[in-house]
């Protein structure tokens, strides 16, 4: 699946909130040594830049675009194109940082104590997942796929993203590899512009991508009309002409 930094960055400020709150539940710690796994464009690599000054700080990334970008934006970073669920470099890190980004890697029952046994002794990995896909936004992107003449080709769309497992089942994961395991929920409520198209916009950068990159030019038009018209009912628009997103995630800061 290919992802676009431009679309991406269209709601920066908005995307990196999570990223900051994350960071800020890491204890404090000496850092040497942090990494960025799915560093996107780089606006998570770099709160890690600012927060761990003395570290040597990495990024990766499946995406050339978004690895591209990154290098724009932080030329004095190492950035290196990978797959995280194949990357198998031992580190030890002090820092192993994944914002909004495991939830497109499988297996977590395997993959998160595989990356809590790259830590260092005190060392932090620090998650945050999209907890979303029960919301109306991510339900109608399935409803919209399975109901329209491209449903032969987007019967695999929805399966791109991981099931989340509970809060108790995470923390079961990390529990025995960890010392610490702090796990919270938070809703975010982003005001977006423009009524259910602001909708539409935030998700081209992310969750529509599965739905939208089998099908043709006229096919995606069609299947954003038919999508936007659900999130108008779904997301009613506020008086000043905005809608108020709600976004769930999920936050995990395992410590060894």
């Amino acid at each position: 699946m290919s992802w676009s930094a431009k679309q991406y960055v269209a709601f920066e400020d908005e995307r990196t909130r999570p990223a900051r709150d994350l960071l800020a539940a890491i204890p404090a710690v000496e850092a040497r040594s942090a990494i960025d796994i799915g560093c996107g464009p780089g606006n998570s690599t770099e709160l890690l830049v600012e927060r761990f000054a003395n570290a040597t700080v990495r990024g990766l990334d499946s995406s050339t675009d978004m690895i591209d970008a990154a290098r724009k934006r932080l030329p004095q970073v190492q950035f290196d194109t990978a797959d995280i669920d194949t990357w198998n470099e031992n580190g030890p890190f002090d820092v192993i940082f994944a914002n909004a980004v495991l939830q497109w890697v499988p297996d977590h029952a395997t993959l998160l104590p595989s990356l809590a046994a790259r830590l260092t002794q005190g060392g932090s990995l620090a998650i945050q997942m999209p907890d979303n896909l029960n919301e109306p936004s991510h339900r109608l992107m399935r409803e919209v796929a399975a109901d329209g003449p491209w449903a032969s080709k987007l019967a695999d769309a929805a399966g791109q993203r991981t099931e989340m497992a509970s809060a108790s089942d995470y923390y079961s994961m990390l529990r025995s590899h960890c010392a610490r395991v702090d796990i919270w929920r938070t809703t975010y409520h982003h005001p977006l512009a423009g009524g259910a198209s602001g909708v539409v916009e935030w998700f081209k950068g992310s969750g529509l991508r599965p739905f939208l990159e089998p099908l043709d030019e006229a096919e995606k038009a069609q299947y954003l009309n038919q999508y936007q018209a659900a999130l108008e009912q779904a997301y009613p628009a506020l008086s000043d002409g905005s809608v108020l997103l709600p976004f769930p995630r999920l936050f995990i800061v395992a410590t060894r």
